[in-house]
């Protein structure tokens, strides 16, 4: 892939899952691929679900990184070895250098690849797995371990699907498959029943903020908002503070604080941030932004409290005031599913990024009035 292009399976500005040494707050689902491997039921398909950003590429990385570092364990004269306890692989080893340096001969790794055009996919395509047939055919090295990462399964389309599903359904010897899946239910239901799963939950405040700091990120002043917004995940963490999601959501907040009345000037100037040139990733992330707002106005209304922590100053106020029964809450509910449809469509089709955040302000507002 060009260098020009962003990698898809990365955070821009931020580390690779293959540069990540320690992973936290998933400790259970390594022990359960360990449990797997020291019993000798090291399956040939392993599926790694969860939130998107809690650590599955992560995790995907450390366990190619074990296997190609680890060699077949064999009984001796007193038995059989001692179990591993972790899945660390030093620095220093030579398969830490060359992954890394992305010259390792056992491992190969599935992303979206680039188009004729000199553009990133939207899908991981036939051609990306079949090119696996090759490196299927190469010899094998190091006692004959291969894996292979498809990150993410869910954005294979139907026929490269259908093609990683025969290579599971027929594995070549001592390969090993890991299939990062954030929508396990979007896969063919054969892959997923060919494959072990591995679940990674949301992480705590307290991970989340220890693997903020190991990308390098600066954490804001106000934590307990970023861990409300981002939801126990990394990923989310580090794009809302790439792209000024903190204040985005807090401009969302004073507007709907004005509610029924309508702040033009604060939603036109919102608008017009997500119309910006070169403003995409920040406009994807408006969207999701106005997506946890109406779930949170919705949940408001059905427990009878507004979700704490806050995520941004005034809001329990504000949500509490406009959603303050269960039949606003519904109100609310109703509106997010017409508006999630009506602005991913709308994304789809190219329509202009300002229209849309205007409308949906504007749809808010007329909800907030009946309400």
């Amino acid at each position: 892939m060009s260098d020009d292009l962003p990698a898809p399976d990365q955070v821009p500005g931020f580390p690779h899952p293959r540069e990540t040494q320690r992973l936290f707050g998933q400790d259970q689902a390594q022990a359960d691929f360990l449990s797997a491997y020291n019993a000798d039921r090291l399956h040939h398909g392993w599926l790694l679900t969860g939130p998107q950003g809690v650590g599955k590429a992560t995790l995907a990385w450390q366990i190619a990184r074990f296997l190609l570092a680890t060699p077949p364990a064999e009984a001796g004269l007193f038995g059989a070895p001692p179990p591993v306890e972790t899945l660390s692989i030093s620095d220093e080893h030579p398969v830490s250098h060359r992954i890394l340096a992305g010259a390792e001969p056992g491992l190969a790794a599935i992303t979206r690849s680039a188009n004729d055009k000199g553009k990133l996919r939207d899908q991981i395509v036939v051609d990306d797995v079949r090119k696996l047939n090759h490196f299927f055919g190469l010899s094998a090295t190091d006692g004959g371990r291969r894996v292979v990462i498809v990150d993410s399964a869910d954005e294979m389309n139907t026929s490269a699907a259908n093609a990683l599903l025969k290579m599971l359904e027929e594995p070549p010897a001592r390969t090993t498959l890991l299939l990062v899946s954030h929508q396990p239910s979007r896969l063919l239901p054969t892959i997923r029943s060919r494959c072990r799963t591995l679940r990674l939950p949301a992480l705590s405040p307290d991970d989340m903020q220890a693997a903020l700091l190991q990308a390098g990120a600066d954490l804001p002043e106000t934590p307990d908002q970023l861990a409300a917004l981002a939801s126990g995940s990394v990923g989310a963490a580090l794009r809302l503070l790439t792209l000024d999601g903190l204040r985005i959501y807090q401009d969302l907040i004073n507007i709907v604080g004005s509610m029924p009345q309508l702040d033009r000037p604060r939603a036109q100037a919102l608008a017009d941030t997500a119309a910006q040139r070169g403003a995409a990733d920040r406009f994807e992330l408006m969207l999701t932004l106005l997506d946890i707002l109406l779930a949170r106005l919705a949940r408001t209304g059905a427990v009878g409290m507004a979700p704490r922590p806050e995520a941004a100053q005034g809001e329990a106020a504000a949500l509490e005031r406009l959603s303050a029964s269960p039949h606003q809450a519904r109100a609310w509910a109703d509106l997010a599913t017409r508006i999630t449809a009506r602005m991913r469509h709308g994304q789809s089709v190219n329509l202009d990024p300002a229209a849309l955040v205007l409308d949906t302000v504007f749809k808010m507002q007329e909800t907030a009035s009946r309400a």
